[in-house]
Formats: structure tokens, sequence, C-alpha cells
């Protein structure tokens, strides 16, 4: 288990540095640094001399090299508008979105897993069309379109929520159900793909065989195998979750990560993109280096492959 956790850990560290590079070389394509720190009604003479002070003139790979010592200490710059540690704004708003996302990710999982069993366990049965119609629905329907349902139905129609804001966790719902639907259909599809080819396979056969009751064979034997490519994707969707929040955050004004995000980009602020973009992949690169942990758990296999 060691090996293959060493293993995991080597690409994760990997994929880091290169979405590093990656973040820094775009930003510096879109957007002339020196010209986004010195605002719009500077001359070109401030402009100059901000970029050689700053040390924006020296070749690039100088600059990341720079730029990527300060980032592993947790210094991203300064914010160009609101002339605060980048971090700090990242790190202020990054309850909101983290909140966000753990919701709508239960709420996928909750409603994708008990649909695939029973998907998987009644195919072709009224259930199961059921089920993957609802996948279709969620995957056609646009994220932002259906939280406006939900707001009109759930907040002015009914008045069961609230549409705005994040004071308490019932701010919080609609916004995750809109985004947790989003991810349910690929979950769904998923555990019944491995609910049926689990549920064909020897071992469960065998499980039968001995007599053990239904939902033993079912949770115990097939569930526990069927559930594994799933806790990859469920982890790689709430990596998602915290990168694509930026529609679900503006309708519902919740001023999360997301929401910065979007202000950053409108006004060009480099370090707060730089800072957004490369911890919210840090987030993504942990959570799928635990999930290959849990499933090397689930299934040695995984391990004896690696090793």
């Amino acid at each position: 288990m060691l090996r293959y956790a060493m293993g995991r850990l080597g690409v994760a560290v990997l994929v880091v540095l290169v979405v590093s590079v990656i973040v820094f070389g775009l930003t510096h394509i879109a957007a002339d640094p020196a010209r986004a720190m010195a605002g719009e009604n500077a001359t070109a003479a401030d402009v100059e001399a901000i970029r050689k002070a700053e040390g924006f003139d020296r070749p690039l790979p100088v600059q990341y090299l720079e730029w990527i010592a300060r980032a592993a200490s947790g210094d991203f710059g300064r914010s160009y508008l609101m002339k605060e540690p980048a971090v700090e704004l990242v790190v202020h708003r990054l309850p909101i979105t983290l909140s966000l996302g753990v919701m709508a990710l239960a709420f996928a999982v909750a409603l994708a897993i008990p649909l695939g069993v029973a998907a998987a366990v009644r195919q072709n049965s009224l259930v199961d069309r059921f089920a993957l119609a609802l996948a279709v629905l969620g995957q056609a329907l646009p994220n932002f379109w259906f939280a406006l349902v939900l707001i009109v139905v759930f907040g002015v129609w009914l008045q069961w929520l609230p549409t705005s804001g994040s004071e308490t966790w019932e701010h919080l719902v609609l916004p995750a159900v809109a985004l947790g639907y989003y991810a349910t259909p690929a979950l769904m599809r998923l555990t019944r793909t491995g609910m049926l080819e689990a549920l064909g396979s020897d071992y469960v056969r065998t499980a039968r065989a001995k007599g053990l009751l239904t939902p033993s064979v079912l949770f115990k034997h097939a569930l526990r195998n069927a559930v594994i490519p799933v806790v990859s994707l469920a982890a790689v969707q709430f990596g998602f979750m915290l990168g694509g929040s930026i529609v679900i955050e503006a309708v519902f004004s919740l001023h999360g990560v997301g929401y910065l995000a979007w202000e950053s980009i409108q006004r060009s602020d480099l370090p707060v993109i730089q800072a957004i973009v490369l911890m919210i992949a840090l987030f993504y690169v942990v959570l799928t280096f635990l999930a290959d942990l849990l499933n090397g758990w689930l299934d040695p296999r995984l391990r004896v492959a690696v090793a």
C-alpha cells in the first residue's frame, strides 16, 4: 500500500507543477501584468516603469521560478485592485464555495447511488427508465436555467427557501441542488453500469448460492466493487464543482471563490486569478489522490497492478 501511495503522490505533484506552468503562462498571455497593475489611465512611461520595477521585463522562465517559489510559501502577490494579499482574498471566500461544493456533492451522491442501484436491480423496468430519463434531463438542462427554475418555484411561489445570500445553511440548499443535479447523471450511470457488472459476476452468484440474503449480496458484495469507480468520479466532480461554481454563485448572489474569479477576470487582476486557479487545482489533485488511496484500499488488485 505504501508503494502504491507513493506512486500516486508522485503523479499528483507532477500534475500540480504542470498546472502551475499553464496558469502562469496563460495569465501572462491573456494580459500584460504591468498594464494591469498600472491601470487603464496609466501612460506608457508609467507602464514601462512598473515593468522594470516588478521584473516583468525578465525572461518568463525566470519569472515563473520566482513566482512558484513564492507561491509554495503561500505568497501569490497582492491584488492589483484591492491592494490586499491575493491568498487572503481567496481564503476569505473559500468557506462559501467549499460549503456549496460539499452540499452539492452530498445531494448528487445521495440521489445517484440509490437510483443507480435500483436501476441495475430492476433493469429495463419503469424504475430503470425513470433513472435514465432523469440522467438525460440532468445533462440537457443548463445549470443556470435550472437554478432560475428553482428560484421561481421554491423561492417565489412556495417561499420555502431563500434565494440569495449565504448566512445560513438554508441559503445554500437551492444552489447545492442546482450545482449537484448536473453531476448526478454521470454518477448514476456509472453506479448502474458497475452494479450490472457486479450482479453478473461469479462472486455474486456464489454468494447467492450460499443462501445469503439479498441486501447482503447487493450492498456487501456487489455495491462495494461497483462503487470503486464512483469514488474516483465523485472526487473529480467535486473538483469541477469548486471550479465551475461561477455561474451558480452569480445567480444566487453567493460571494464565494467562483464569484471572486469572475470579478478578477473582468478586471484582469492576475495575482488573484493565479491564486484561485492554482488553489482549486491543488484541491482537485488532493481529492483525486485521496480517492486513489480509497480505491486502493477497497480493491487490492489496484495495489498489485502498480507494484
